[in-house]
């Protein structure tokens, strides 16, 4: 069945939703504060850090400069994980449906990475063209050559959780010797993606608990970001309860080996199967209620990166002036330390093979605290690369230029931040309070006025950090984040606000007829049902058509949903094609047929 939206399938623009102020800018108070954390960091690490970092080559031992691409950008999601353990299955729970050129196999399917990013309408970029866009957070990635380029994308599809969040998926973590087969540098890419991620997700198949050598080596290449690493123990639910107990006890104890920390790792345990897609294997029910207990953990701490993307800016942005600054200070005391005629290179070297003890003359010198200072032997590998001659000498003004900006600017742009507790925000739904949203209109439908956020552009200008786009008004029933028809309201009715058109109104017909352990309902059932609508045979044909998209010869509640809703419309003598794109597109279904 092939539906063309025709671009219908968005939400029209509207007045303001009761309890979410929208100024005259189309932005609320906590988007408005987003925007302005971001241009703020965006001309302070410009004018006061980004110089540091380039007199004295920040990139040759750490990373490239920032672009206000990097700085502006939406929070990312990093996904990593050996074959086969659900990675791309997860992205498609969460999104409830799948993305531009995904592939799910218990082989390695997924053989590039890909950016899960929202976009009108659903394509692919390659990896060359996204490195050079000027839209894209990605320019950095050129300087590892174009084998990898040619294992990037970017996927595009207009999701709601997309407007809020962009998810990485990366290729399946091999073993042996079949990762020297990649042609670029794995794990300096994984870094790359780690520094910018505001949340990494390590996901393990509660079958597959080895560590591979590579894993080993991506795992520990997230020294300095495990404030965000959070471990997912996949397809709990094909495990009894002793196995299971035993099973986090042997991840645990491999964990342990990898991640050289005396905190323990945060484990969420859950199987994570798309709602259209029926689980694999065999189903142990006595774990069920533990995995929907976990797995609300885990989205609530999904829901929360949005909410505190602004604050997470900042924190990595003051981070990296701290290593700059403490940089700056050991290029500009190795630099000091060469006699000004003969002797230099026996001079270097004897510094390089000490250089524990310059660290400690530099900390004391300049009151440094050891815990900014890199390792040793890594910072001694790179300098290797260079001839510390060719250096420059410590410039006082840009260091007291980044002074100012740790003591100064950043702590008033703090003060910005409101100290009472916040509500906890609901991607894709009505009412969300993140700052990366986009903003609600009336009904609970997303606006689509445009969103005057700000860039660098030219002299001093700013250009919009998010164009305006045509949003889905609420996430696919699919979704992990699709209430499905539940409503959060005391009333046992529900709110007027809180109606939604993507809400499951035959849920409960669904769940009092269907089949108690697939959670499917038989063909011969469902033709009963629909027979009660008193429409003629050759309408319930259609019916049927538009219903059973994957011809199984039976329904699940979403496509039971979309049977209903079709005959109810029906039978108000509405068009067929008409009323299927109508009922399609209310569900934010169309993704799947465009």
């Amino acid at each position: 069945m092939s539906i063309s939206s025709k671009g219908k399938g968005s939400a029209p623009a509207s007045s303001a939703s009761p309890g979410v102020k929208v100024g005259a800018d189309g932005l609320t108070d906590e988007e408005r504060l987003y925007q302005q954390t971001v241009v703020e960091l965006q001309k302070t690490y410009a004018k006061k850090i980004k110089p540091l970092e380039q007199s004295y080559c920040f990139e040759g031992f750490h990373s490239a400069p920032l672009t206000a691409q990097d700085i502006g950008s939406k929070p990312m999601v990093l996904l990593l994980g050996q074959y086969s353990t659900g990675k791309t299955t997860f992205v498609e729970y969460l999104l409830g449906e799948s993305y531009p050129g995904a592939h799910v196999g218990i082989e390695p399917t997924t053989d590039r990475f890909v950016a899960i990013m929202n976009g009108p309408e659903p394509k692919v970029i390659p990896g060359h063209a996204a490195a050079v866009s000027g839209d894209l957070p990605f320019s950095g990635l050129t300087k590892f050559g174009t084998k990898f380029l040619s294992r990037f994308q970017v996927s595009q599809l207009n999701n709601p959780l997309l407007s809020n969040l962009t998810l990485i998926d990366t290729p399946g973590i091999l073993s042996g010797s079949k990762q020297i087969q990649r042609g670029y540098d794995f794990i300096s890419v994984i870094n790359w993606f780690a520094e910018r991620s505001d949340l990494i997700l390590l996901l393990f198949d509660s079958y597959k608990l080895d560590i591979s050598d590579e894993f080993k080596a991506a795992i520990q290449s997230l020294h300095g970001h495990e404030d965000k690493v959070r471990v997912v123990l996949n397809k709990c639910d094909q495990v009894s309860q002793q196995q299971l107990m035993r099973v986090y006890g042997a991840l645990m104890w491999s964990l342990g080996k990898v991640i050289p920390t005396p905190e323990v790792n945060r484990v969420y345990l859950g199987s994570f199967w798309p709602k259209y897609k029926p689980a694999m294997g065999n189903i142990y029910e006595e774990n069920l209620e533990l995995l929907a207990s976990e797995q609300k953990d885990l989205l609530r701490d999904l829901r929360s990166i949005p909410k505190n993307a602004a604050l997470r800016r900042v924190n990595e942005i003051v981070k990296r002036a701290r290593q700059a600054r403490v940089h700056a200070h050991i290029i500009g005391h190795l630099r000091s330390e060469l006699p000004a005629m003969f002797g230099k290179n026996k001079k270097a070297k004897a510094m390089l093979d000490d250089l524990p003890t310059e660290f400690r003359k530099i900390q004391v010198k300049y009151n440094l605290p050891p815990g900014d200072f890199p390792n040793p032997e890594a910072f001694k590998r790179d300098l290797e690369a260079f001839k510390i001659a060719d250096f420059n000498k410590l410039n006082q003004k840009l260091i007291s230029n980044t002074d100012e900006a740790l003591s100064a600017d950043f702590p008033k742009l703090m003060q910005k931040f409101p100290t009472d507790a916040r509500r906890s925000i609901d991607i894709g739904r009505p009412g969300s309070d993140s700052p990366a949203s986009a903003a609600e209109s009336g009904n609970g439908k997303y606006s689509t006025s445009a969103r005057a956020s700000e860039q660098p552009s030219g002299k001093g200008s700013f250009a919009s950090l998010r164009q305006p786009a045509q949003q889905l008004p609420y996430p696919p029933p699919y979704s992990a984040f699709s209430s499905g028809g539940a409503s959060g309201s005391k009333n046992p009715f529900g709110d007027e606000s809180e109606e939604s058109p993507a809400s499951l109104r035959y849920m409960s017909r669904f769940v009092s007829e269907c089949d108690p352990k697939s959670k499917m309902l038989s063909g011969a059932r469902a033709s009963e049902i629909l027979a009660e609508s008193g429409l003629p045979r050759d309408l319930l044909r259609k019916v049927w058509a538009a219903a059973d998209w994957d011809s199984t010869g039976e329904l699940d509640q979403v496509q039971f949903e979309v049977a209903m809703r079709l005959c109810d419309r029906l039978k108000n003598k509405e068009p067929t094609e008409k009323a299927r794109e109508q009922v399609l597109t209310e569900l934010g279904l169309l993704n799947r047929f465009h």
